[in-house]
């Protein structure tokens, strides 16, 4: 019988600039060098709250006074399973300070490089990076729309959407391309992230993201950009996610959570289905299918990242 995973607590703490701390493994340790988040193993009897105050106070010398769930991340080094258990902690008492001689530095979640951190602790990164909404444009949209919906993506970005999708089936592809490309500048002025739907090279070229296909899945053997661009996924079972995990995603979207008048025939997750698929799929997970804005509490208490959707996330003009 194989050994039950090891629950580890990580404390994600988050200052009042937005940056959050940073803990570098010593010398003679497992991933010697790399950086991850504090915290440490959950002993017998401890509530995974407990544990976590527990672990910041011997590390760093801080009293844990809130905090809440941000990411579980089950994971292997080598034959050893554990269960990676985020949380975002926003108010502590006492300053932090390295206990146990580790390095500490405060960064910016956007300013990370994630080739240096511990492999299991980047979708804890991913988590803090990624927005409550995903925004896909609609299949429907024919080219001729193109000024108009510049105009509303443009506003969407304006009003504050970190997170979008170009998915314009009936464009050509260079259409598509060239919206990206007018709305890149504003896109990055304000820190949202542009993703082809399926286009790799396109975002090659732009150096934006790409959110790929079931089908994609299936035939990429690598991660098909670079870490500091966007790789999401559509999934709609465990392999997917699977699949996804190992050609190195950034987050994934799971559907249908529920009926959708686009994909009728579909048979819907459920949230029970969502909730047990996401526990175990090592990222961050949006849900999709029926989701609206008002379905984040919903969305948020079954593990997802957020949701994801068409027509109910546009803000008007």
């Amino acid at each position: 019988m194989s050994a039950a995973p090891l629950h580890v607590l990580a404390g994600a703490l988050c200052d009042r600039e937005g940056r959050v701390l940073l803990a570098e493994r010593p010398a003679g340790k497992h991933l010697a060098g790399l950086w991850e988040f504090p915290g440490g193993k959950r002993e017998p009897g401890e509530t995974p709250l407990a544990a976590l105050a527990r672990e910041l106070d011997e590390e760093l010398g801080i009293a844990l006074v809130e905090a809440a769930p941000l990411i579980r991340v089950p994971w292997r080094y080598h034959e050893r399973g554990l269960l990676l258990d985020a949380w975002r902690v926003t108010r502590w008492r006492g300053e932090p300070r390295s206990l146990e001689g580790q390095g500490l530095q405060w960064c910016l979640p956007s300013q990370v490089d994630l080739a240096t951190l511990a492999p299991a602790d980047r979708a804890i990164l991913q988590a803090l990076r990624l927005p409550p909404h995903y925004l896909l444009t609609p299949a429907d949209v024919p080219q001729q729309e193109r000024d108009a919906w510049f105009e509303r993506i443009a506003h969407a970005i304006e009003s504050g959407e970190r997170l979008v999708q170009l998915r314009l089936p009936l464009w050509s592809k260079d259409a598509v391309r060239e919206l990206a490309g007018a709305l890149l500048p504003l896109a990055r002025r304000c820190g949202t992230q542009l993703l082809l739907n399926s286009d790799i090279e396109g975002a090659r070229l732009l150096d934006v993201g790409v959110h790929l296909t079931g089908a994609q899945l299936a035939e990429l053997d690598a991660r098909p950009l670079p870490l500091r661009q966007a790789v999401g996924a559509s999934c709609h079972d465990a392999a997917q996610l699977a699949m996804a995990l190992e050609l190195g995603a950034d987050f994934a979207t799971l559907s249908p959570v529920m009926a959708t008048a686009s994909h009728p025939d579909a048979t819907p997750l459920g949230w029970g289905c969502f909730e047990a698929l996401a526990e175990v799929a090592a990222m961050p997970v949006y849900a999709l299918g029926g989701m609206s804005p008002a379905l984040l509490p919903q969305a948020r208490a079954s593990g997802a990242q957020g949701v994801a959707g068409i027509r109910g996330f546009w803000p008007g003009p």
